[in-house]
């Protein structure tokens, strides 16, 4: 995981002069890669030894350490998706809307394949495949997500349960066992109905595999599986587009690596598709 990507999720946890640190790297990881603990000070208008806790915040042990991650990250990170990657202004005509729009989804769904390790992602896909029962909790924008990852299971035949209705959640949730699982979305991982529903199916002894954002957020704490996704909300100045197709990357790559480990995958697939052609006449 590149630390430019964790720096930008950290941003809202950051204290004022944190965040003047960390604004000073993102807009210029490339020099900064090349500079002293007190000449990223001097360019952030701090002190030496606020440079020092912000990279112990991190969770470094010291400057160098922190230098040499964001070397590496400005050395290998992606160019800009489009010329008009910004934010969408309501003077921008359809055309430059349209490419903002897009170059953000992209990034959204790249950095989002980026934070997320192969181990990880397969220790998910493991949990849900040996899983007697699956219950998928999700409210708002997560919740369309929940529900299209429902409808991908049934088709392999999973266990699977999704219902929109918070309260009808929780009730499933308190009769999970531990050899179930439960797929809590939540971008920001405080959302309350998803937050008490993973804690009770914890309780309960279940896996719990959390897809939320990349700041530090309580649902992701309870997880056995944090997936993390990363959104570009700020910049289309517009509620859940990123954020749901970040979790739609992750979920949609899950039911991929479902049906690549299951040898019955392909004939429950094409059975769903020829039980339903009959209807679309």
């Amino acid at each position: 995981m590149s630390i430019l990507t964790v720096i930008e999720a950290h941003l809202d946890t950051l204290t004022a002069g944190e965040r003047q640190i960390a604004n000073a790297i993102l807009g210029d990881p490339d020099t900064v890669g090349r500079l002293s603990s007190g000449e990223l000070a001097h360019a952030a208008g701090r002190s030496q030894s606020s440079v020092v806790k912000f990279c112990q915040k991190l969770g470094f042990s010291g400057y160098q350490d922190l230098r040499l991650e964001i070397a590496r990250a400005a050395a290998t990170r992606m160019p800009p998706l489009s010329a008009v990657h910004g934010t969408i202004e309501a003077g921008d005509d359809p055309s430059v809307t349209a490419q903002k729009l897009l170059a953000s989804k992209l990034h959204a769904m790249q950095e989002t394949i980026g934070v997320n390790p192969s181990a990880q992602l397969d220790a998910a896909r493991d949990t849900l495949n040996a899983a007697l029962r699956i219950q998928l909790s999700g409210v708002g924008a997560s919740s369309l997500v929940a529900r299209d990852f429902a409808y991908k299971l049934q088709k392999l035949g999973a266990p699977v349960s999704f219902d929109a209705d918070s309260h009808i959640q929780m009730a499933n949730a308190a009769t999970l066992t531990p050899r179930d699982a439960l797929v809590s979305l939540s971008q920001s991982g405080t959302s309350l109905e998803t937050l008490r529903i993973a804690e009770t199916a914890a309780r309960r002894g279940a896996s719990v595999v959390t897809v939320t954002g990349l700041q530090p957020n309580p649902l992701a704490a309870l997880a056995s599986t944090a997936l993390r996704t990363v959104t570009d909300e700020e910049r289309v100045r517009s509620s859940a587009i990123t954020s749901r197709d970040a979790q739609l990357m992750i979920t949609d790559l899950l039911f991929l690596r479902l049906v690549q480990v299951r040898e019955d995958a392909a004939d429950l697939i094409s059975g769903a598709a020829a039980a339903v052609a009959p209807l679309k006449l």
